[in-house]
């Protein structure tokens, strides 16, 4: 069922189902919705009662089998979602969403209240790296939202090294410090096969600093390893230290992947009662590649806007009834990572967008640190 084949009473219906049903979490009853509307002429019991049977057939309610309530469908969801998210609704300036499945805000629009936001910022006190921000994240969406909360770094491709910076914090462990031209800060702990001495620590880093600021991160690491092996002989010493702190992660990125911060599962243990159904879940989101998958489908980095994604089952069928709220992190032009939420569809959407695009927005404010001030 499109907008064009929802008259505005059954919008008026659908929309008090699902607030009721968002608010209480039982199935909605035609005497509930009645009493919503009990000021307006026309909307008696029996009228709701009709316009629900409309809507069950139209696929945007179903009938649980325990009761005579009614509950809102994936497709009712991805329906208000595109409702709240048209101009004039809730974000000034947003374009309709593309389809029934996605909605899409941009990230300037419609600010959350004072309160939530001093909680949000109170939250990332001290945070002064990507790695931080992103981990914090995790944190506060899940939180906030009784859901998951999912934060991705970005891939190195693309980014630029502006500096790097070393310094043992114990016996074979090093912090690496990698500060890209966009001005993210990514630190790394490296755990060493060989010890290294601070003189040998200055100089990878000089070495690194000297020759490769303002290439691509991606290329350095292809760089390294050539020269290795053409100038092995001539400089031995410094460059197999070199090739140790590369090897081990030094400039961020690796077989590995992109770094991935997950927050908050217990948040869907507790709210799922079916437990074969929790189980597929799990294993679903418990898959690191599946959830980076769905991220990098999703929201695209080159955007500046919130996008909602209601029903993953594309994913995985035991997520069809989990909902995934998720904006790009930017900082200085280029992609920091992602940002998201993965809840339950029975979420507060108003709130948790408006939540994911403000977070999504503290990243410029946050990290906005002089490079040459990292290392004081």
């Amino acid at each position: 069922m499109t907008d064009a084949r929802v008259s505005p009473r059954e919008r008026l219906v659908l929309t008090a189902i699902i607030e009721l049903y968002i608010a209480t979490g039982e199935p909605v009853a035609s005497q509930a919705v009645a009493h919503t509307f009990a000021d307006r002429e026309g909307l008696s019991s029996a009228t709701v009662r009709n316009v629900m049977a409309t809507l069950g057939e139209a696929g945007l309610l179903e009938q649980p089998h325990t009761s005579a309530g009614r509950v809102p469908t994936a497709a009712a969801f991805r329906y208000y979602v595109e409702q709240i998210t048209q101009p004039g609704r809730m974000a000034a300036g947003a374009q309709p969403a593309s389809s029934m499945a996605q909605g899409a805000l941009p990230l300037n629009s419609s600010l959350l209240s004072e309160a939530r936001r001093e909680q949000i910022e109170g939250s990332f006190t001290g945070v002064a790296s990507s790695h931080e921000y992103l981990e914090r994240t995790s944190h506060v969406l899940a939180l906030i939202s009784s859901g998951l909360g999912v934060a991705l770094a970005s891939s190195t491709a693309g980014q630029v090294l502006e500096h790097i910076h070393f310094s043992r914090l114990s016996a074979g462990r090093v912090l690496a410090v990698l500060v890209t031209q966009a001005g993210a800060v990514q630190d790394r702990v490296l755990t060493l096969d060989r010890e290294l001495t601070h003189m040998e620590l200055e100089t990878a880093a000089r070495y690194l600093n000297e020759n490769f600021r303002g290439w691509p991160i991606e290329r350095i690491r292809a760089e390294v390893a050539r020269r290795v092996e053409v100038e092995r002989e001539a400089y031995h010493q410094m460059l197999a230290a070199v090739e140790e702190l590369c090897r081990k992660g030094a400039l961020a990125g690796g077989e590995d992947g992109p770094a991935l911060y997950v927050d908050g599962m217990a948040n869907l243990i507790s709210a799922e009662l079916d437990r074969e159904r929790l189980r597929q879940m799990l294993l679903a989101l418990e898959a690191k590649q599946r959830l980076v998958e769905l991220l990098t489908a999703y929201v695209d980095g080159r955007q500046q806007e919130v996008r909602v994604v209601v029903g993953l089952d594309q994913a995985s069928p035991a997520m069809q009834d989990l909902v995934l709220i998720g904006a790009p992190a930017r900082l200085g032009g280029a992609n920091l990572g992602t940002v998201a939420v993965i809840a339950p569809t029975r979420i507060q959407y108003q709130e948790m967008i408006q939540a994911v695009r403000y977070i999504a927005g503290l990243s410029e404010r946050i990290l906005e640190v002089p490079a040459e001030q990292q290392f004081h």
